[in-house]
């Protein structure tokens, strides 16, 4: 197996881009990851293009990424569509990494694009219900709207005021839900706990002219805002959003041909899908966090800036622990002492994450390693992490029961 190199990454402004297609935003971002390179579109060998659900939102299924990259000119080469949830493009760039790697091609492109805002909003549901089991997903509704239900019944018998609903809502929402609750009565976690990763993420994202959200909330402010479901507020969950972010990832040998001027190691590149829990004691993401570290030779004591999938200020505390950053039931306090913000122990989404970067699905896992990539190089500008050397990726998609569909882990190394 050969040393993989990412040598360039690009990618759009997240947000609510009603007025571009997926051919404008891709071009922007790919040209952006060439020209970081020093590489011309003629230099490609493959590409691997992540996308969730531009089939459901405008019905172009089967060669979504041949229809980006031809209308720029890029032809000729193999073209793999993946479709993966949210780990759309982070498995897209395990497919490129490992052709690489094996030999097969000296450089090759990854790509990540999504277009979640539409006018029917019926639409974007069901791009969310396709990341579920859709048989099972009225049951599961039923049985979050009873547990719901319940919950309420107990705060308004405690005496607690019910606040305003957001009104916003995907059916993830209650899944994420679901587990802060079940996290809460077993470990002491506080929905203050979860405000705060909410505040730390906001407070990263003011410093990211790429985020679709750049204003900082403060603790009491992220508590304040309109519920979605019990525990989880506005301000913890991310948004949807248009977007697209491309890398260019090549072999060892070529990026000493060239002269790459900027370069980091994908010193691990890991994929998983979720299975029933009570399998296993640990959990798919421990156990795949454990076979990435091996792969790089390194532990989670030595990741120096970590970007991991917080769809919900939850998924990052409840991925924290899992990734090995602090012990099982500690990521509340852990959040608290400051240590997963800029400056700290090991910060965790600089960026601002999936809550505050924000979230076009396909877009995500590719996005989230451009970032680590230019922390590793120095590139990040006012949210950099100072002497960073060693960066960890994690994407999850979709859900099959109560857990993950597709898992990845992602290390880079300078």
């Amino acid at each position: 197996m050969r040393k993989v190199k990412i040598i360039g990454g690009a990618v759009t402004k997240f947000g609510k881009h009603m007025d571009r297609n997926m051919k404008s935003l891709v071009a922007e971002a790919v040209n952006g990851a060439l020209s970081d390179a020093g590489v011309t579109k003629e230099q490609l060998q493959g590409a691997w293009v992540g996308n969730a659900a531009q089939g459901v939102m405008t019905g172009q299924e089967c060669v979504r990424g041949q229809v980006v990259l031809r209308a720029m000119g890029i032809g000729g080469i193999p073209v793999v569509n993946v479709e993966n949830a949210c780990a759309s493009s982070a498995t897209a760039l395990n497919g490129a990494w490992a052709m690489v790697a094996l030999g097969e091609m000296d450089v090759a492109l990854v790509i990540g694009m999504e277009k979640m805002y539409h006018e029917d909003r019926a639409k974007v549901i069901q791009g969310f219900i396709g990341g579920m089991d859709v048989e099972t997903v009225a049951e599961f509704l039923e049985a979050s709207k009873k547990e719901e239900e319940r919950i309420l019944k107990e705060r308004e018998a405690r005496g607690e005021k019910t606040k305003e609903k957001s009104g916003q809502r995907t059916v993830f929402m209650d899944a994420y839900a679901w587990g802060a609750r079940r996290h809460m009565e077993k470990y002491g976690t506080t929905q203050r706990h979860l405000a705060m990763i909410s505040s730390k993420n906001h407070f990263h994202s003011s410093m990211n002219p790429l985020a679709q959200y750049q204003t900082t909330y403060t603790v009491e402010e992220v508590l304040a805002s309109p519920e979605v479901a019990w525990p989880l507020t506005r301000l913890m969950c991310s948004p949807i959003g248009d977007g697209a972010a491309a890398a260019i990832v090549c072999s060892d040998k070529f990026a000493r041909k060239i002269g790459a001027r900027h370069t980091a190691e994908i010193a691990a590149c890991m994929l998983a899908s979720g299975e029933d829990r009570e399998k296993h004691e640990d959990s798919v993401l421990m156990r795949l966090g454990r076979k990435a570290y091996e792969k790089a030779g390194i532990g989670p004591e030595d990741i120096d800036v970590a970007e991991v999938h917080d769809a919900t200020a939850f998924g990052e505390l409840s991925t924290v622990e899992q990734l090995g950053f602090c012990p099982i039931g500690e990521g509340g306090p852990f959040a608290e002492a400051g240590h997963t913000t800029l400056g700290g122990k090991i910060p965790v989404n600089v960026s601002g994450g999936l809550e505050s970067q924000g979230h076009p699905v396909g877009a995500t896992g590719c996005r989230q390693v451009v970032e680590l990539y230019w922390h590793l190089t120095g590139r990040a500008g006012k949210r950099q992490v100072k002497g960073a050397k060693v960066g960890l990726g994690q994407n999850a998609g979709g859900s099959v029961g109560f857990t993950e569909a597709a898992l990845s882990v992602t290390i880079l190394k300078v």
